[in-house]
């Protein structure tokens, strides 16, 4: 369309010649030939190659790798187009980097992960990568054991460039991580996981050049992770403190996090300016297995533009440290508490919560003796509240329920776990919430099939996952943009298909248990049930009936 032609017959020359075709005068009336000269044609040679790797982005590492071996010239254009690249890390990998990274001259994100039953890579080797690869901008190590100090000592100063750094199970400690700090100027992200060189009596680690860059610090398992107190403080413009599972008492470290705040407000209320780097930009942090107290939750509350906070299993906080943190941090938009059944964060923190956060999101509530008390509260001043969780408590029974259903109007997901409900809980579900999608029941052995059944009927497409029976209504649900991970609850992770796990609950033995608890019209449902997501599952079931 809108050619000569002259052009058209040039190029058809030029892509008869650069397939080796024959003109259709030489073929003559060989229709036979003609066919199977078109049937050898080569359709991706007029894709230009950046086209070639831009289709190659959507694909998975093995698919890549495939489609490496269909000609050289997909070998090539994989090689130059893959940014990530993630390498077993064995010692005898250290022959073949040359030529990998020949091949692979545009990586940028690097994965390094070695076995422990397997000897890694060395000093050496780190230091070859850091040559060839000028342009690395994340790098994560796992069980590299044979990278010392002076090793990544070297690597920082060949990888100026890099954002993220994540180390695990390695032996190197605070001289490398402050040769990283030091050399690497752009680091934006730093995670730290099982460090043997980070022990008792180990120098401190920070701030460095990085501390005006850092947004993120991961610290857990540590056995001496008040080393790097100088970097967590230091860091003025972090935004997410995640600190896990990590050894000694905390609480001083968040103190000194919570006056470096205060006094970061006091001198912008000073000096009257406002700056895109304030000290005031701490937005997510994440407690969990600590020895951490009321003090150190009154201390982070003033960080008063927290959006993001978790309190798992941290047994010295109570209701005290909770109600600091909701009177202060007013823009809170998702709140995680695991309080490993201590009865020491309930009602009265929860209550602070739903008259100081309006603007709350997502709530987790894990181990927390809750009423319909705080609950109520919550659902009647958190109108946004799209994604609530209620796991392992014994006072959460059907009121509670009756009430979020009746007050929840925005309520999209819910997840309740081991808690004292019956279907009359179920029946409230039913014309409540009217935003919710989905919905998940685990260990509630108050709720029947039946029930799951008869709410499937009322909302045909609300995605229901339970432990007796899977109803799904016909699409699967879109993923949580908090995905709830750290506290061992999964809803928004969850599909509606059918998974082997729950398949197992569909044996035998809960046939019985249901026929002699409900009666043989609740097996012969139940039956119906199973043989209805067989059918429609039927590659992922693996149940005995």
């Amino acid at each position: 369309m809108g050619q000569s032609p002259s052009a058209a017959l040039d190029r058809e020359s030029s892509f008869s010649h650069r397939f080796g075709f024959l003109s259709s005068s030489s073929l003559g009336s060989s229709d036979g030939f003609s066919d199977e000269i078109l049937a050898n044609r080569d359709y991706t040679a007029e894709i230009p190659d950046e086209c070639l790797a831009y289709v190659f982005q959507f694909l998975g590492p093995g698919d890549r790798n495939r489609c490496s071996l269909v000609c050289k010239r997909w070998l090539c254009v994989d090689g130059w187009s893959r940014h990530r690249l993630s390498l077993d890390a064995q010692s005898e990998i250290e022959a073949s980097l040359p030529s990998i990274f020949m091949r692979f001259d545009s990586v940028t994100k690097l994965t390094l992960r070695c076995s422990r039953r397997s000897i890694s890579l060395n000093d050496g080797a780190l230091v070859s990568i850091s040559v060839r690869c000028q342009n690395l901008t994340r790098l994560k190590l796992r069980g590299c054991r044979e990278i010392s100090d002076e090793g990544m000592s070297t690597f920082a100063k060949n990888s100026k460039n890099l954002r993220k750094l994540s180390c695990g199970s390695c032996t190197f400690g605070a001289k490398a991580l402050n040769a990283v700090l030091d050399y690497c100027s752009n680091l934006e992200e730093l995670s730290v996981k099982r460090l043997r060189g980070i022990h008792d009596g180990a120098e401190a680690i920070g701030p460095g050049v990085a501390a005006s860059s850092l947004k993120t610090i991961c610290l857990k398992e540590l056995v001496n992770g008040q080393s790097f107190e100088p970097l967590v403080v230091g860091a003025k413009n972090l935004k997410a403190l995640k600190i896990i599972h990590c050894l000694g008492d905390w609480d001083r470290v968040l103190q000194l996090i919570g006056d470096r705040n205060r006094n970061g407000k006091e001198n912008l209320h000073l000096n009257n300016y406002n700056s895109n780097g304030n000290n005031d930009a701490l937005m997510e942090i994440h407690l969990e297995r600590l020895q951490v107290s009321d003090i150190g939750l009154s201390a982070i509350s003033k960080c008063t533009k927290i959006e993001n906070l978790h309190i798992v299993k941290t047994p010295d906080c109570s209701n005290y440290g909770l109600v600091s943190v909701a009177e202060n941090c007013k823009l809170l938009k998702k709140l995680h508490v695991d309080g490993w059944r201590t009865n020491r964060i309930g009602d009265e923190g929860l209550v602070a919560v739903a008259k100081h956060c309006p603007n709350l999101e997502e709530l987790v509530l894990v181990g927390v003796n809750a009423t319909h008390l705080s609950l109520g509260a919550i659902a009647s001043n958190c109108s946004k509240l799209e994604r609530l969780a209620l796991c392992g408590s014994g006072t959460i029974g059907n009121t509670e329920i009756a009430c979020i259903a009746a007050k929840c109007m925005a309520l999209k997901k819910l997840c309740i776990k081991g808690c004292p409900i019956s279907d009359i809980a179920i029946e409230a579900l039913g014309s409540g919430c009217p935003s919710l999608v989905k919905i998940k029941l685990r260990k509630c052995r108050g709720v029947s099939c039946e029930a799951g059944e008869w709410l499937r009927e009322q909302r045909g497409s609300l995605v229901i996952n339970m432990d007796a029976c899977e109803v799904d209504g016909g699409f699967e649900a879109s993923v949580s943009n908090g995905g709830i991970h750290e506290v061992g609850v999964d809803y928004p992770q969850v599909v509606s298909q059918v998974t082997d796990r729950d398949a197992s609950t569909s044996s035998n033995g809960r046939l019985a248990l249901l026929r002699s608890k409900f009666g043989l019209f609740a097996s012969r449902n139940f039956v119906a049930c199973t043989f209805r997501r067989w059918s429609n599952n039927e590659d992922s079931f693996n149940g005995n009936l």
